[in-house]
């Protein structure tokens, strides 16, 4: 392999290196448009149905389950649209809410029309088996193979199934992120074989004029925003951009930055703190994405990225070749110094999450009047970008702690060594002035967890602790 050597030197950008130009915080707004809109299409799924004769029937044999079905459903198929809009990378939600809490809402909402769609199948079955002369089990038999287009639904409902059993967070555990990525596909199939059933034998799409345009917008605009937003958009900055690997540096055992440049790099809308969803062209498993954040604040010749080898395809990224083509998708985050609101700073991280906070330094540091660092070693590990973070320390009077140690058994954020007295304690012993101070987190899940937890005990308001997941 051919790639540049780590000489140890301190990389602070200088100042005559150009940097790409902070892009404005997103509006406050475009939340709530969006969760109005939401709630207004449930509102209109809802309307529609009664307008439709909703209510008409509840008195014939089998008419109350029938009624009921139809709801459920039509709300599970608006329920389903909605699950696909929050993961379609729709930039304006992407920049307002994050992706990891548009994963959750997505997970949420998912769950829902799941429950609402089998809600839907039992209650339709019942209501036709109540006013005809089959059983439960014949009436459904007779619904798939009679009626135009079950069969592509219930292939449909049964790919939606094997999507959400192999979501539930057990499941999900146990599979590789290039598994679940790829049977998360599925569910694209699955809303669109149920489609045709939808359009051919529910009624309540095709009772009006208004209901018809209602559903065919719904349906249309979620196919744009997932063409646009998910497939054109990536295809273009990809080619636009061209990127290529210029070098692989070692920075640590196991960890290396992957030095990318391109064409005007100026005009890709990204700052330090996010992230891309990266596809290395290097040969078999490139067509599966995996998040890399921003190591260094981005540039107009350069991008560089950490990766840890934590394999799921991190550990090919060392053998990279310079030269070696980048498909992107993104930029993803918030966790960005647009949340920047106080003064003094505080960024806490551990283990591989140091890339954002060394990222986030470079944006930081000219705006914030007092910065603090604390950084969770391992007893063992190297710390990554010692050299950079230790010349910050010197040119830019950055206080840079190092927390090492091991592990502490009552499942602190902190090592070991500060388990003779509370989190609190040891926070404020660190940081005596801790709560005024803007405070950003990056590591694992439950370790920020912990950290949140104690920087609340400590007086910082939520609003002003950041922190973001990687949502997959």
């Amino acid at each position: 392999m051919t790639s540049t050597r780590h000489t140890g030197r301190a990389q602070v950008p200088p100042a005559a290196v150009r940097r790409i130009p902070a892009r404005p915080a997103p509006r406050g707004w475009w939340k709530d448009v969006a969760g109005a809109a939401a709630l207004l299409s449930i509102t209109a799924v809802v309307a529609l149905w009664l307008t439709n004769g909703g209510l008409r029937n509840l008195g014939a044999q089998g008419g109350a389950a029938t009624s009921a079905g139809r709801l459920t459903g039509l709300i599970a198929s608006d329920l389903l649209l909605l699950q696909v809009l929050l993961m379609a990378r729709i930039p304006w939600l992407e920049r307002s809410y994050g992706q990891d809490t548009l994963a959750r809402r997505h997970r949420l909402v998912g769950f829902a029309s799941f429950w609402l769609m089998i809600a839907h199948v039992v209650l339709i079955t019942v209501g036709y088996a109540q006013s005809g002369q089959s059983g439960f089990l014949g009436t459904a038999w007779d619904l798939v193979v009679t009626y135009p287009g079950m069969l592509l639904a219930t292939a449909g409902t049964t790919l939606l199934v094997l999507v959400v059993v192999l979501s539930i967070r057990a499941a999900r555990r146990r599979q590789r992120y290039e598994t679940w990525h790829l049977i998360h596909l599925y569910a694209y199939l699955g809303v669109g074989l149920a489609l045709p059933h939808q359009l051919w034998t529910g009624a309540d799409f095709t009772a009006s004029a208004p209901t018809r345009i209602f559903w065919w917008t719904a349906y249309g605009a979620t196919l744009a925003a997932v063409l646009i937003f998910r497939v054109g958009m990536p295809a273009w900055r990809s080619a636009y951009h061209r990127l290529r690997v210029a070098a692989v540096v070692p920075e640590a055992p196991g960890v290396v930055s992957v030095h990318l440049r391109g064409h005007r790099l100026d005009r890709l809308p990204v700052r330090a703190g996010q992230f891309f969803l990266c596809r290395f062209l290097d040969g078999p498993g490139w067509s599966r994405a995996h998040p890399y954040t921003l190591s260094a604040a981005p540039r107009t010749d350069e991008l560089r990225i950490t990766v840890k080898d934590l394999g799921d395809g991190s550990s090919r990224v060392a053998s990279l070749r310079p030269g070696t083509r980048v498909l992107i998708e993104g930029p993803f985050g918030v966790m960005t110094a647009a949340r920047h609101r106080r003064h003094k700073v505080l960024l806490i991280a551990a283990g591989v999450g140091i890339t954002t906070m060394r990222a986030l330094l470079d944006d930081l540091t000219p705006i914030a009047a007092a910065t603090t660092l604390l950084y969770r070693v391992g007893r063992h590990e190297e710390p990554v970008f010692q050299n950079e973070l230790d010349a910050y320390a010197r040119r830019h009077h950055v206080r840079v702690i190092y927390l090492r140690g091991n592990r502490s058994d009552r499942g602190s954020w902190l090592p070991a060594q500060y388990a003779h007295g509370t989190d609190l304690d040891a926070l404020r012993q660190l940081v005596p002035d801790v709560a005024g101070h803007e405070a950003y987190l990056c590591g694992p899940p439950p370790w920020m967890d912990a950290a949140r937890t104690t920087l609340q005990q400590a007086g910082i308001p939520t609003d002003h602790i950041h922190l973001e997941e990687f949502a997959w």
